[in-house]
């Protein structure tokens, strides 16, 4: 989106600063290692896209690969089968966060097995950790790390510009990329295990946002942006000669080497004034693509050109489709149709108004179609149709007047590129999704092409808080950067619109009236208008309530256990209380400005406090405060509480830093007095759930860290034990915003994200008594489609389609295969599992039980094989055999 999603509670974080070590040095490989943890399965809240997807990257040798990259929220695989992308970096854990950020990807052409990412998130004191290279040989399914002696950002100014990591085409063994911060360009020569700066390279670059910006964010040299490689310059097995790269200086943008890389001269005779987002080369016919922009993006540009570089010659050409002084953009998304080469593409990345332009050329470059123009201003003519039914709340709920339509074919597009295999296939990013078409080839008949979100599985938001009602429509609410938030009625699907009356940028806290679940209150920021709006339908319709003097943000905000009155902590003034919704406000007393506040689940009148260590308690319904005698408490303002739902007075807090107190604390009157638990060791997260079968109290979930090991645990005993529900293999980096537990549907859990949006997980069980039981026997015919959908040495990925082809409906299914040459599942999703030798038995979880008759149900599953990969011969569904299709 426009706005930067910045981790505001990592500044505690940022006192582990690491000490960089001598550029030269080769980086130090790690791996990680399982933990055990109890069954769950995971998913995402579907809410497709959200953020900003600034790179594609298309495998040359392997038709239907493709990744994508976000700037916050990990790397993904396109999955042909099902037209979704599976992520790649959910094992990145708390002390890492920041490789969640991506900035380049790389897919090797000689071995497509093996893929790259470059990783890190800030390049200043917000990201405790230096950037490292992640290399896969089984398509992202697991990695192994170098740790780079410098920063890299995912989420930094420039970002759009790349790809700055690249394979050499002819010999995969060597690995080159581009740095930021003047770290200047490195090289690996054994397939990304270590790395060395390329010391002749003779530009570290030297554009910066915003010299005068002295947080490090906007004033970092953006340094060395793209390489890309001329594979007609080597044959296999040598290394390609012509190396051309891109540098973040607006006089000296492009760099060549003819030898491999040896020695390095700036391009004679290019385009100065401009950065070059884009080097895009067609070694067919000896053509070398730039998009160029006066500024970095992703925001910002404000003049463009494309030009055309003749690699055997030496000849620059404009081949800008629109004159210089027409701009009021720069370019930047930039591809070649591998069938076709001389057809080229670009977009204007940064024209926020009417729309987003992009540019096509069938004769490189000599001339260009849009795909919009003007037929009399302010009415447009499209070249497309867009078909937002998947992701209906990408409408924004705008109607806007032309030249402007709802949907927008997007802004911040950076990212464009045409499937290398199909002419007729081209995706790219956005700052909400990821847009794509499959009938590209009517742009140049006549007719109109379609666009539609190509973003399912790619999950992009940042999550500020969320909440789980007891009752009404509503599973879910959650209050997200960028674009709001969403009320999930049916976690499976997406949404049709964000919160609007009033559209809040991004919500900073909600709540729900734990006794009137209707009842419902959201804040947050805006650029004008109200800062806090109202439901009284359980979220289905919002009405803005009225700003006391002096907001400027969200805050934190509270209702009352019967909805009859509200208390807000706003950003620019102090804390606020009204009865009613919000028509008058009145200061509260006694509480500092800014405190986080939280309401009784139980008693109306009673609100609490916090803020710098002390805990503050209302029983006037937030007209007054008192602070409360507890001491022992989080010194700092990194902490996060809840009231227990049914019990007055019965509250939790978790928070802290590790230079001072950081754990998990409970008060059960009414923060009078806090216990902390000794079996925690720290906690940032405290949230409720129904409780376990024959347990008295509710389940407790946090993001914490208990007997040394960091996860997410939950509680059936009130906090005396704990147990791990998450693995290794998904840590989703920083999980410390919120929780909370679900208070209808016992284990599941919902977990905030700082760019892989809303988390959920189920027990093994599933259901709503804890598990247990007998399995599910439905009758009646089926089918089962038995797909494999990636193979590679050691290790293949499939996808199973259970068909329900009789007449009644099923309220549970249970399939059970044998593999026939001893395969062994790795891991499965959509579906729970368990293997004995060569038998392999999947049941549905709670999400997913109900099949009614003519419906079918999928779930897939990544293994091993050696020698042979056969599919198995038969399914059975509980006692019935399934045909086969």
């Amino acid at each position: 989106m426009r706005r930067t999603r910045i981790l505001t509670a990592v500044l505690a974080l940022a006192a582990g600063l690491l000490v960089g070590t001598p550029p030269a040095l080769a980086a130090r490989e790690t791996t990680q290692v399982a933990l055990a943890a109890d069954s769950y399965t995971w998913h995402n809240a579907r809410i497709d896209g959200g953020g900003f997807v600034p790179g594609i990257v298309f495998n040359r040798s392997e038709k239907n690969l493709a990744y994508a990259r976000t700037d916050i929220g990990g790397a993904y695989r396109w999955q042909e089968s099902t037209k979704t992308w599976t992520p790649l970096l959910d094992s990145v854990g708390w002390d890492q966060w920041g490789h969640t950020g991506v900035v380049s990807l790389a897919s090797d052409p000689v071995d497509p097995s093996k893929v790259y990412a470059a990783v890190g998130t800030y390049t200043n004191s917000w990201d405790p950790t230096n950037g490292a290279v992640l290399r896969s040989a089984d398509r992202g399914a697991s990695w192994q790390k170098t740790d780079l002696p410098f920063k890299l950002g995912g989420n930094m100014p420039g970002r759009g510009m790349g790809e700055r990591l690249a394979i050499d085409p002819n010999k995969d063994s060597v690995l080159y990329l581009g740095a930021p911060s003047g770290k200047g360009l490195w090289r690996s020569t054994d397939s990304g295990v270590t790395w060395a700066q390329v010391t002749n390279f003779p530009n570290v670059g030297n554009y910066v946002q915003d010299a005068t910006d002295t947080s490090g964010y906007a004033s970092d040299n953006q340094g060395i942006t793209w390489v890309t490689f001329d594979e007609s310059t080597g044959t296999a097995g040598t290394a390609t000669k012509a190396i051309y790269v891109g540098v973040a200086d607006l006089q000296n943008s492009v760099y060549r080497s003819t030898d491999a890389g040896a020695t390095w001269t700036r391009l004679a005779g290019q385009p100065t004034g401009y950065l070059a987002h884009k080097g895009v080369l067609d070694a067919v016919n000896g053509y070398l693509y730039l998009s160029y922009s006066d500024k970095g993006g992703p925001y910002d540009g404000g003049k463009g050109q494309l030009w055309r570089y003749a690699t055997a010659t030496g000849t620059w050409t404009n081949i800008s489709p629109v004159a210089e002084a027409d701009t009021y953009y720069g370019f930047s998304g930039l591809t070649v149709d591998r069938q076709h080469p001389g057809t080229v593409m670009a977009t204007a990345y940064s024209s926020w108004w009417p729309d987003t332009q992009l540019f096509r050329s069938t004769d490189s470059g000599a001339t260009w179609t849009k795909a919009w123009d003007y037929t009399s201003y302010p009415n447009r003519s499209n070249r497309y149709t867009m078909d937002v039914s998947s992701s209906p709340w990408l409408t924004f709920g705008a109607n806007p007047s032309p030249p402007e339509q709802a949907p927008k074919l997007g802004w911040m597009t950076e990212a464009l590129e045409i499937d290398p295999f199909d002419s007729n296939r081209m995706m790219y990013g956005t700052g909400a999704t990821l847009y794509g078409t499959e009938n590209l080839g009517k742009w140049d008949s006549g007719g109109q092409f379609t666009i539609k979100p190509m973003v399912q599985g790619l999950e992009e938001t940042a999550v500020d808080d969320l909440a789980a009602p007891p009752s009404g429509g509503a599973q879910l609410f959650s209050a997200l950067g960028d674009i709001g938030g969403f009320r999930h009625t049916d976690l499976t699907k997406v949404p049709s619109l964000m919160y609007t009356s009033p559209t809040f940028t991004t919500t900073t806290s909600l709540d729900f009236a734990e006794t009137n679940p209707n009842t419902v209150v959201r804040v947050g920021n805006l650029d004008s208008g109200p800062h806090i709006a109202f439901s009284t339908d359980n979220g289905a319709n919002w009405f803005a309530g009225t700003d006391p003097s002096g907001v400027s943000g969200g805050g934190t905000v509270a209702a009352a256990a019967d909805g009859s009155r509200f208390v807000w902590s706003p950003a620019g003034t102090g804390v606020q209380y009204a009865t009613g919704f919000g028509s008058s406000w009145s200061a509260s007393s006694g509480i500092p400005a800014g405190a986080t506040v939280e309401s009784d689940r139980v008693d109306p009148k009673t609100f609490y406090g916090f803020k710098s260590g002390k805990f503050y308690v209302s029983t006037d319904g937030g007209a007054s405060f008192t602070a409360s005698a507890a001491t022992g408490l989080p010194s700092g303002d990194s902490v996060r509480f809840n009231a227990l739902p049914g019990t007055k007075g019965d509250v939790w807090l978790a928070g802290g830093a590790t230079d001072g107190a950081y754990g998990l604390w409970h008060s059960t009157d009414g923060g009078a007095s806090f216990a902390k638990l000794s079996n925690v060791d720290q906690a940032d997260t405290i949230g409720f759930g129904k409780a376990a079968a024959g347990a008295s109290y509710q389940t407790l979930y946090t993001s914490a860290k208990i007997g040394g090991v960091r996860g997410v645990f939950r509680s059936t005993d009130k906090g005396a034990t704990w147990t791990r529900i998450n693995d290794d293999a998904h840590q989703w980096g920083w999980t410390g915003a919120a929780i909370t537990g679900d208070p209808r549907v016992y284990g599941r859990v919902y977990i905030s994200t700082n760019g892989r949006g809303v988390v959920y997980g189920d027990t093994a069980g599933g259901g709503d008594d804890g598990g247990g039981g007998t399995d599910p026997t439905p009758s009646g015919a089926c089918t089962v489609t038995y797909r494999i959908t990636n193979q590679w040495t050691g290790g293949f990925q499939a996808d199973v389609r259970l068909a329900n082809t009789g007449t009644a409906s099923w309220t549970g299914w249970s399939l059970a295969w044998s593999f026939p040459n001893g395969q062994t599942v790795g891991q499965l999703w959509n579906a729970d599992w368990t293997q004995s030798g060569a038998s392999v038995t999947a049941k549905n979880v709670s999400w997913n039980g109900t099949v009614a008759a003519g419906s079918s149900v999928s779930f897939g599953f990544t293994g091993g094989w050696t020698g042979t990969n056969a599919r198995p011969s038969s399914f059975k569904l509980g006692d019935q055999t399934c045909t086969v299709a």
